[in-house]
């Protein structure tokens, strides 16, 4: 009989991590737990307040589903009934990587995927004033992609930007406004970053009014993340965004995930794969989906004071796939 286990666990931020709707110092995270025949598979996510989840919530949605676990469920019927979002995250992974242990083959194997190869992520620089972000790019100046988390649109982000082009001239920047523009911000923003170098802007607007972005001609490729959750919608997204931010709290697991990027393409949106705030037991299963990415974002151990053990090899911004006593 496969038994569910489920608890939160606090995770401390080195400092703070601060976006447009506010700053944190730890990250609270739930890992599920499945066990069967002395083997377990784990799963964690991040319950998001944008959302309306709360840790509490989905440590109750995961051991709700404990009698149609013990009666077999897997992961297809998973995704019938239960809505994607963080729970169904975590014990969508906990599944992947309990079948792993029982298959005795790798996720990538059980995917139908080629091995997994490392990859350079994009490093995030929080919100702060222009000074304070030229400092953190001096910082991290020799990482090849740096991701600016912006305010509000206006003066103040276009200060920002300039100063940490100033401290990192060299490096990719990826900004990240967190639906905090307005939509008249967007084109005159995206022209000056496109002087600045800027690669990739990602949600500038509200969600609930991006219909703005409908056939602008912006010369920075503009990407959905708070738009873009899981297979439904993806039609809707095409003419408003080039790319798609695919991240396993909004897709709800690994299997939604992969289907994702799978319609992305088919669909001409090219992708970014990107995280919470949380540790390498999250990043691990990512990296699979963001073997296909055009760009990657799975820095979150790398905000983080401490990560678990064992957990995944970073090597400056270079991260390499998980090894079998992590996950998968």
């Amino acid at each position: 009989m496969r038994e569910i286990t489920a608890e939160i666990q606090s995770w401390p931020i080195a400092g703070a991590f601060t976006i447009s709707r506010g700053a944190k110092t730890e990250a609270n995270v739930v890992v599920a737990s499945v066990s069967e025949n002395g083997l377990t598979g784990r799963g964690e996510c991040v319950p998001y307040a944008r959302y309306g989840e709360n840790e509490k919530d989905v440590v109750a949605a995961i051991k709700a589903l404990q009698p149609a676990i013990s009666e077999g469920l897997g992961r297809d019927e998973l995704q019938r009934i239960m809505p994607r979002g963080a729970a169904r995250n975590a014990l969508d992974c906990a599944l992947w990587d309990l079948e792993t242990k029982l298959a005795g083959k790798p996720a990538w194997e059980l995917a139908g995927l080629s091995a997994p190869r490392a990859l350079t992520t994009a490093y995030t620089l929080s919100l702060a004033s222009p000074d304070d972000m030229r400092e953190a790019a001096l910082a991290a100046a020799k990482r090849p992609i740096l991701k600016l988390k912006l305010g509000h649109g206006g003066d103040d982000d276009l200060a920002r930007v300039e100063a940490v082009r100033g401290g990192a001239p060299n490096s990719a920047l990826i900004v990240d406004a967190n639906e905090g523009w307005k939509p008249e911000d967007v084109l005159p923003l995206a022209r000056e970053f496109a002087r600045l170098g800027v690669s990739l802007i990602e949600q500038p607007v509200p969600a609930r009014e991006d219909e703005v972005l409908r056939g602008i001609d912006s010369p920075v490729p503009l990407c959905a993340d708070e738009s873009a959750h899981g297979l439904e919608g993806m039609k809707r997204l095409v003419g408003l965004y080039d790319f798609i931010n695919v991240k396993l709290d909004k897709t709800g697991g690994l299997t939604e995930a992969l289907a994702v990027i799978r319609c992305a393409k088919l669909r001409n949106l090219r992708v970014m794969v990107g995280c919470m705030v949380a540790t390498s037991l999250a990043m691990a299963p990512a990296m699979l989906v963001a073997q296909q990415a055009d760009y990657v974002d799975l820095d979150g151990p790398l905000l983080l004071a401490r990560d678990r053990e064992p957990s995944l090899r970073y090597e400056g911004s270079l991260v390499y796939p998980p090894e079998r006593e992590l996950w998968g």
